[in-house]
């Protein structure tokens, strides 16, 4: 037998063999990995999804917090899983693009090792600074910067996290020097910040927008596609001619490399039909966030692009893991 016939045979093999198993999937639980704590906006969006989405698909959806290495230890964990369909996980810009641009020794390739299915939900971010901070807006916060060079300080929920690298494409756009103080998490950045320890913060909206509503923080520009009803007077990066760092958080779904076509169609429909759900809808909105709901090729080709901005922003500004 020919290679080319060989090839062709084992193919249509495959292929016949994920059509079979579309046809009775699921059969037991399925496995959804948050790569990060209980409580954060990750794990908030996996739960949102996964109690409709097993009732849809007719087994439990049982939510599994694997936190650790900015969320590097429950993406590996789904790497290394059958490509069954019963492990997915919950994938973000952390987990997919920044802490692997910067960490080359993460045992798993970020566009290969996977299979995307859907990018459910994009959650705007913002640069926001103390009140003591002696600028309100953009302009006057690069005036400042520019003056001072080195001068201040910005927190982020440690290094290699989306805070971190989104401030580094900001001062290699706008070619300002501002100092990374790196925590262990999203929250005491966010608590130091607001009690004036450190000036500056690129964080979640989500997580932030308490404090800006009580004027605990200044929202300078938010990473969003358009302004945010509940700060309608905070431009977007895109409008301040920084479109690059206009980029809101992602919240996907993908599994091990190699999920049969059928099963990644199956989920990506089954997802998408949650995401229409209105009440679905409401939770996500409330939480700061907009449905995305596209196909898997298009998360493939955005996390791509995630990939590919944050690995530039590493090589331009010299970064590595402290």
């Amino acid at each position: 037998m020919s290679g080319f016939i060989l090839r062709f045979v084992l193919a249509a093999c495959c292929a016949f063999i994920g059509a079979a198993n579309a046809q009775t999937y699921p059969n037991k639980p399925i496995r959804l990995i948050v790569p990060f704590a209980p409580g954060g906006s990750t794990d908030l969006i996996a739960r949102i999804i996964a109690e409709p989405l097993g009732k849809l698909l007719g087994q439990t959806v049982i939510v599994e917090n694997k936190a650790g290495g900015g969320g590097t230890v429950g993406a590996l964990e789904v790497a290394r899983a059958a490509p069954d369909g019963y492990t997915l996980g919950l994938t973000t810009a952390s987990s997919a693009a920044t802490n692997p641009a910067i960490n080359p020794s993460i045992a798993y390739k970020p566009l290969t090792d996977f299979t995307p299915i859907i990018n459910m939900v994009a959650t705007p971010n913002v640069l926001a600074v103390n009140p003591a901070f002696p600028a309100k807006d953009m302009a006057g916060f690069l005036k400042e910067l520019r003056a001072k060079p080195g001068k201040y300080d910005y927190s982020s929920s440690g290094t290699g996290g989306v805070g971190h690298l989104q401030m580094e494409l900001f001062k290699s756009l706008t070619k300002t020097f501002v100092v990374h103080i790196p925590y262990a998490g999203a929250g005491p950045a966010l608590r130091d910040t607001v009690g004036g320890q450190v000036p500056i913060i690129f964080d979640n909206l989500p997580s932030a927008m308490p404090h800006i509503k009580d004027k605990r923080l200044i929202a300078i520009a938010v990473a969003s596609p358009e302004r945010v009803p509940e700060l309608p007077d905070v431009p977007t990066f895109k409008e301040l001619g920084l479109e690059p760092v206009n980029r809101p958080a992602l919240y996907g779904i993908w599994a091990p490399k190699g999920l049969p076509a059928p099963l990644v169609a199956q989920l990506n429909a089954a997802v998408r039909k949650v995401l229409q759900d209105p009440a679905v809808i409401k939770r996500i909105e409330a939480s700061g966030s907009r449905v995305v709901a596209n196909s898997p090729g298009e998360f493939a080709a955005q996390l791509k692009a995630e990939y590919e901005v944050y690995k530039k922003v590493v090589d331009a500004q010299k970064l590595k893991l402290d």
